[in-house]
């Protein structure tokens, strides 16, 4: 190889070294994780979430009442439940972020509602709205996830609170 044709490979090379995550992330193989986990959410296909979670997988949100999630096992429960509230559920990931291990992202959730939420009924009603999720990945699973979304808007959306007066 001649000089000539060194110094771009090295200059090419030198670059791509600078631009690699530090600490070792692959932080395109992050970003495809979380993708992976979302068909498999969208597909209810829960045989496949344990290539994709951790075992002690937590999840963390202000926007669900009740326990906290604490194992893959519990997640699913929760999904199931959301399943038989909204069976045409459906995650649309709008951006991903990656910095670390961390993957953030924007997404659209959209469903029906054919079965109660708790005390509430169901309304036949249709709900699309935009969350925010951030996933910590370990050992090349999902560890951890924090989600958040706006309640009042969804339930808005079903019907199941009242909406103020216009204003004057």
């Amino acid at each position: 190889m001649s000089v000539r044709s060194a110094v771009p490979l090295a200059a090419v090379l030198l670059l791509a070294a600078a631009c690699a995550d530090p600490a070792g992330h692959d932080l395109e193989a992050n970003k495809n994780l979380v993708r992976r986990f979302t068909e498999v959410a969208n597909a209810a296909d829960w045989d496949r979430l344990p290539e994709l979670v951790a075992e002690d997988f937590v999840r963390h949100s202000s926007a669900t009442p009740g326990p906290p999630v604490t194992s893959r096992d519990q997640f699913i429960r929760l999904q199931q439940g959301f399943l038989a509230s909204f069976p045409d559920q459906r995650v649309e990931l709008e951006k991903l972020v990656a910095e670390d291990q961390w993957v953030a992202a924007l997404a659209t959730y959209s469903g029906t509602q054919t079965g109660p939420i708790g005390d509430f009924p169901a309304t036949g009603r249709r709900v699309e709205g935009p969350f925010l999720a951030l996933f910590r990945i370990e050992s090349g699973r999902i560890a951890e996830l924090w989600v958040e979304w706006d309640n009042l808007a969804m339930f808005n959306q079903l019907g199941l609170v009242p909406t103020a007066p216009p204003a004057q």
